[in-house]
């Protein structure tokens, strides 16, 4: 019998495609394909350790298994089915009736409420071997951030299960857009990476497009049509204070991102017709330009480490992804497909890159090596566009678009293999989401 830790590499193996799984034991296995079938995980509800945690308690707990089951990777067994009924968090696992109905990981916890401080402890236990898999965890925080404890413990529990870092205490910035087709308001938004506590950052008075997190989370880069010509500001999270960067005296500035240290933008610049790629150090406010010619060289994306920038450039007479140093100098075409390519944005793993493709009238998200093989089309419909990571490079979220008069953008989100594609629930239409790292 596999450890659970065994079943879920084999899970996630075939999710990446052709790949080497390996436990931390003496078990390998390589996998070239099959059908992914989601690990049965129990989820009783949390014990409240006090008349306060009660609705509490249960909240936190639907909150976790529905994280876990958005991955894919895996199933809640309904509470109808259980036979054991957990009442205490220090209670003996009875193993044998939790595999009786095939569990193969139960999550236990308790919650307790003591006036604005909630506390929430948990355990996750391998059914079929009999074990806790590592020792029980604890958080402590506010009650108005218990969606955020929820968050916290189904990292803990996707990462000891699968052993990569979670990604649902995250953030995604986007464009809230309401109002018929020809005439749409926009303004910033910011949630949950799941579509839960919305709140707006800017007003509807003026067209935003584009925003995009800092490496800590604390900022957001986004276009904005203020002036009357596109110009790239940044925010405080915090404080939403925000200013003008990179001011080039009225020629238009677009398509910002940060590098993976915070310090730089890399961002379009369109002068005299012209538009081309441009770095600001944010300390010195010194810009540098990276190309030079008669093409559009636009949507830059830093790979993780710093020294090479992803873009999309015209100049082979169509839009295509090319890869250049990040000092700028000669770019190298890496998209080798039939249609056009845009909107590249490498993951933060630093294995793949997501991008946008048009072909025989049709849009797709995609995944191709950086050097630009082994590309996989992950959707296709009338126009999905604007890839960008999860956290951990397991998940890319986009913008979808439906068609006709009475269309309008949503946020969707499909794993890398192309499977799993669920929308995002957000209050209006919305699109250009941005997600943002794991929180401190």
């Amino acid at each position: 019998m596999l450890s659970l830790l065994s079943r879920i590499l084999l899970a996630l193996a075939i999710l990446t495609g052709p790949a080497v799984a390996q436990s931390p034991g003496p078990l390998r296995i390589t996998i070239t394909e099959g059908v992914i079938e989601p690990i049965p995980v129990a989820i009783p509800d949390f014990v409240p350790q006090n008349r306060a945690s009660n609705d509490m308690a249960q909240d936190i707990s639907r909150v976790i298994a529905a994280n876990l089951t958005n991955t894919g990777l895996f199933r809640e067994i309904p509470a109808s089915a259980h036979i054991s009924r957990v009442t205490s968090f220090d209670s003996t696992v009875p193993y044998s009736d939790w595999k009786a109905i095939n569990a193969q990981a139960l999550i236990t916890g308790a919650v307790t409420v003591q006036g604005n401080r909630l506390t929430v402890q948990f355990r996750l236990f391998d059914v079929f071997s009999d074990a806790p898999l590592g020792d029980g965890l604890q958080f402590v925080g506010t009650t108005d951030g218990w969606r955020r404890m929820a968050h916290k413990v189904s990292d803990a529990v996707y990462a000891r299960i699968t052993g990569e870092a979670g990604y649902f205490d995250s953030r995604v910035v986007f464009v809230s857009e309401t109002g018929p087709k020809n005439d749409r308001r926009k303004r910033l938004g910011i949630m949950d990476y799941d579509g839960a506590n919305v709140s707006f950052l800017t007003s509807s008075d003026t067209i935003v497009l584009a925003p995009r997190f800092s490496p800590d989370g604390e900022q957001i880069l986004y276009t904005s049509y203020e002036t009357g010509f596109p110009q790239v500001y940044v925010m405080d999270v915090a404080t939403l204070r925000r200013r003008v960067i990179g001011d080039q005296g009225g020629d238009m500035s677009f398509a910002p991102r940060f590098s993976p240290d915070g310090r730089t933008v890399v961002y379009s610049l369109s002068a005299r017709g012209n538009s081309d790629i441009y770095t600001l150090d944010l300390r010195s406010g010194q810009s540098r330009r990276l190309t030079s010619g008669p093409s559009i060289e636009t949507a830059p994306s830093f790979s993780p480490d710093g020294r090479q920038i992803v873009f999309e450039s015209d100049r082979s007479g169509s839009p295509q992804i090319y890869i250049m140093s990040a000092t700028g100098g000669s770019a190298q075409r890496v998209s080798q497909g039939r249609g056009r390519y845009g909107t590249p944005v490498w993951s933060p793993r630093g294995d793949l890159i997501a991008f946008t493709k048009q072909n025989a009238g049709r849009f797709h998200i995609g995944v191709m090596r950086t050097n630009g093989t082994e590309e996989r089309l992950l959707t296709g419909a009338f126009l999905d566009e604007g890839p960008t990571w999860s956290p951990n490079g397991r998940v890319i979220m986009f913008t979808r678009e439906s068609s006709g008069a009475q269309g309008a953008p949503a946020l969707y989100s499909v794993d890398i293999s192309g499977r799993n594609l669920q929308r995002v629930p957000t209050p209006n239409a919305a699109s250009d989401p941005a997600w943002g790292p794991l929180l401190p």
